[in-house]
């Protein structure tokens, strides 16, 4: 609650029980975890463990793309891979990534396999020691160069296992019509449900998430989770590239709502479900 006082403090972080998840906060601003692992990239020279550049920058798919800008101008490889820590395992066994995260609070590097989300901690109060500037001016001139991913994930928590499967089977079967289509203002570039080749050991993992790529960066993901019991969990996630910094301000919510309301069209998400509205947004 300080931290969002307009004299509150400059930094703020959080983390789990078992300390590999973090949360990096600002005055009044909150970095998501896809713009954290973009910034540490692109100031990991300034950090005296990663002087030398990086190998490589991994990301789990639903996290944003902004970590893919930060290694093309860095001329580095930028992997996706699916959600799971040892598919970044691999990679940083091989010496092929330096950095790794995912849009769920986990952040790594080669130090160590696994996250750690209090060195992530360390690495941003470094940046921080060196370039002297508050947390808002660091993010704000990072999408100044690189330009926004703007970014959000809603979840429909508890719906009918039978609906929500449902729901993903048609996904998949429409896929190979949309490709080429224009929805709303936007060229379908690409419509897959992501499969895997790990560079490594060359395991192939299929069926990780369906995706609809546009022309001009933008993505909609939709995964499905938590088919037990309980019911299951449609996570649908939101992506679009921001260039003009005098709309990089706005709420995700707005700057997103052609996305949001393509992301129900295309699943029917609302006819088939009931919802009016995700159980979280963030």
């Amino acid at each position: 609650e300080l931290l969002f006082r307009e004299d509150g403090p400059d930094f703020g972080a959080a983390s789990d029980g078992d300390g590999d998840r973090n949360l990096i906060l600002g005055r009044q601003f909150y970095v998501t975890p896809s713009d954290s692992l973009a910034v540490l990239a692109a100031n990991a020279h300034r950090v005296p463990g990663y002087r030398e550049g990086l190998a490589g920058i991994a990301r789990s798919m639903p996290t944003s793309q902004a970590a893919d800008r930060v290694a093309a101008k860095l001329g580095i490889p930028c992997y996706e891979t699916p959600t799971g820590w040892k598919f970044f395992g691999n990679l940083l066994d091989a010496g092929k990534v330096t950095l790794c995260g995912e849009e769920s609070f986990g952040t790594g590097s080669h130090h160590i396999r696994e996250k750690d989300g209090l060195w992530a901690v360390l690495f941003w109060l470094n940046i921080l020691a060196v370039r002297r500037q508050p947390v808002r001016q660091i993010v704000e001139e990072h999408w100044r160069t690189y330009g926004r991913n703007v970014y959000s994930r809603h979840d429909y928590e508890g719906l009918p296992v039978e609906v929500a499967e449902a729901l993903m089977a048609d996904l998949r079967r429409s896929l190979p019509g949309w490709v080429g289509q224009r929805l709303g203002s936007q060229l379908v570039a690409y419509a897959d449900d992501f499969s895997y080749t790990d560079p490594v050991d060359g395991s192939t993992t299929s069926h990780q998430g369906i995706r609809i790529g546009f022309e001009d960066g933008s993505r909609i993901i939709y995964r499905l989770s938590g088919t037990g019991t309980h019911g299951a969990t449609l996570r649908v996630y939101l992506e679009r590239l921001e260039l003009d910094p005098a709309r990089h301000g706005l709420d995700p919510q707005v700057a997103l709502a052609e996305q949001i309301q393509l992301a129900d069209h295309l699943a029917q998400i609302r006819a088939r479900t009931g919802r009016q509205q995700p159980d979280v947004i963030t």
